[in-house]
């Protein structure tokens, strides 16, 4: 039997990361006399990482993040009121994996859409499903499905997900409706999953946003006891990035 054999093999039954891993070890002499166990065993550790990469690709896919932002890219410059070892312990995403939830808010231009993507990105590196949607669109489609009869779909796919990043909550008036399906989309998600919400309006102001005394206790009940919160402050991200050259 030879090398063909053995990658048409493998290639047969799905193992790419090690079809991968044999093709390297044949072409170099530095696996050559490293005992068969050894060999076997970066095999392995190759499908493994294989199969890994695969999985955060198919995650972040799905996320539909809005920024391709990594927790490397955070920037903690003065002025922005990031505490480095609390959002240290954040991209850990143990809170994601308590079911907690987390509250981004800011005034327009301070970084709440790239830091939330990157901590959706974060949970995505550790397995975690992810799903990124402006909150108002995720509404207005929430609605028509109310119309068509398939709100059920969409609520059954959204419970599906990990973490939801809900982001520029707050920026148009909700209807009545969309304050229930929102009430409904945190309350499904109590103990079972989490909910990074990201907006200009703070905490103390959604109640009289949301202008519905039931439905915004419910909702800020919920949240408020299972959040951590980050506010972010200084003056707007844009006008700080460097003009592109020309």
């Amino acid at each position: 039997m030879n090398t063909s054999n053995v990658i048409d093999k493998l290639r047969e039954l799905g193992l790419q990361g090690m079809v991968s891993a044999v093709e390297h070890h044949a072409t170099s002499p530095a696996f050559a006399d490293l005992p068969f166990l050894e060999r076997l065993m970066h095999m392995l550790q190759a499908e493994a990482t294989w199969r890994d990469e695969r999985r955060l690709k198919r995650i972040l896919r799905s996320a539909r993040l809005k920024i391709p932002a990594a927790a490397e890219d955070i920037d903690y410059r003065s002025g922005r009121n990031l505490d480095r070892s609390q959002i240290a312990e954040l991209l850990t995403c143990a809170w994601v994996l308590k079911r907690e939830n987390l509250i981004l808010t800011g005034a327009t231009g301070t970084g709440k859409t790239h830091l939330a993507c990157a901590f959706g990105g974060q949970a995505a590196r550790h397995g975690l499903t992810v799903r990124y949607v402006r909150t108002n669109q995720l509404l207005e489609d929430m609605a028509m499905a109310h119309q068509d009869g398939s709100v059920g779909k969409v609520r059954a796919a959204l419970a599906r997900f990990d973490l939801l990043v809900l982001d520029d909550f707050g920026l148009a008036p909700m209807t009545e409706l969309g304050k229930q399906d929102l009430l409904d989309i945190v309350d499904a998600r109590v103990k079972t999953s989490s909910i990074l919400l990201a907006g200009q309006l703070p905490f103390k102001d959604w109640h009289a946003y949301i202008d519905n005394p039931m439905v915004a206790d419910a909702i800020l009940d919920r949240m408020a006891n299972t959040s951590h919160r980050v506010q972010l402050a200084g003056e707007s991200m844009r006008r700080l990035e460097p003009a592109p050259s020309t």
